[in-house]
């Protein structure tokens, strides 16, 4: 199997297991005060979530060397293993492994310290991708770099609260179901919209001609936003219409977790294989 190929696919599995980490950590903060029931598995969630990314960002890494080598050979080559993890990826994959390692740390305390504590690691997870890639050499990296910094972080938020929500719907009554869901919906609705903000501002800047929109990275990053609208419908759906802790809540919530992990795969192969720069179809 082709070295990109398996890249990519840890990658995707990485930044699932990370934003779900990050996520449930800022829905700990937040929320989990008020859920009895839910409190105890749901940081058991996310707990489980930075143990098994911090392997899965380690083995990403190392594939970079076999990348360079044309062949999953390159993993045991010292010198290639080196030139992967000497650079800013590789302080960035550093990064992101520390800060797991304290929002795993965090998530085994109890309610009280265990969001302030996971959250600050949360932070040092979801914004260490500020370090390396595209933007962090742009001209304009001053504006790009705060610009995906809030991108990450709310997709961390909102992406990690989705399997919390549902654990919230089955553990949880009705009552208690409603005002977490109003209090998530009161933050979301705020917060939310920013994603697509910062993301659209971030494509505007770093694809600035048509010609950019029309290459394999401005594809996906079209279908990135078209993913997004669709997410924003369903949200919407679960705010207005939805009876909380129904079958149909959750269905809903369940969909939205895979379209935003199919993004995330999106996000993995444009990471790996495409740059706005670089696409071979800007040649």
């Amino acid at each position: 199997m082709s070295a990109d190929i398996v890249s990519v696919f840890v990658r995707t599995l990485a930044l699932v297991c990370l934003f779900q980490a990050a996520g449930t950590a800022f829905f700990v903060l937040l929320f989990a005060q008020w859920l009895p029931r839910s409190s105890a598995p749901i940081q058991r969630l996310g707990f489980w979530a930075a143990v098994v990314a911090v392997p899965l960002l380690a083995a990403h890494q190392c594939l970079d060397a076999a990348r360079m080598a044309d062949g999953l050979s390159g993993l045991s080559d010292p010198h290639l293993e080196s030139l992967a993890w000497g650079g800013s990826s590789g302080n960035a994959t550093l990064l992101e492994m520390t800060g797991l390692g304290v929002v795993a740390f965090g998530l085994t305390r109890a309610v009280a310290p265990a969001g302030s504590i996971a959250s600050t690691g949360a932070v040092l997870a979801a914004c260490a991708a500020v370090l390396t890639g595209h933007t962090s050499v742009h001209p304009q990296r001053g504006l790009l770099a705060p610009l995906l910094a809030v991108h990450l972080l709310l997709v961390a938020f909102w992406f990690g609260a989705l399997v919390p929500l549902i654990i919230c719907c089955v553990r949880e009554s009705q009552q208690l179901t409603a005002a977490v869901l109003r209090g998530f919906s009161a933050v979301a609705g705020i917060l939310v919209p920013c994603i697509g903000i910062a993301g659209l501002t971030m494509a505007l800047v770093l694809m600035p001609g048509s010609a950019s929109w029309r290459t394999t990275y401005g594809s996906l990053v079209l279908a990135k936003i078209g993913a997004f609208g669709v997410l924003l419908a369903l949200a919407a759906w679960n705010r207005w219409q939805a009876l909380p802790g129904s079958p149909a809540l959750r269905r809903s919530i369940a969909v939205e977790y895979v379209l935003m992990v199919a993004v995330l795969a999106a996000t993995a192969t444009m990471t790996t294989f495409y740059s706005p720069e670089s696409d071979p179809a800007l040649q």
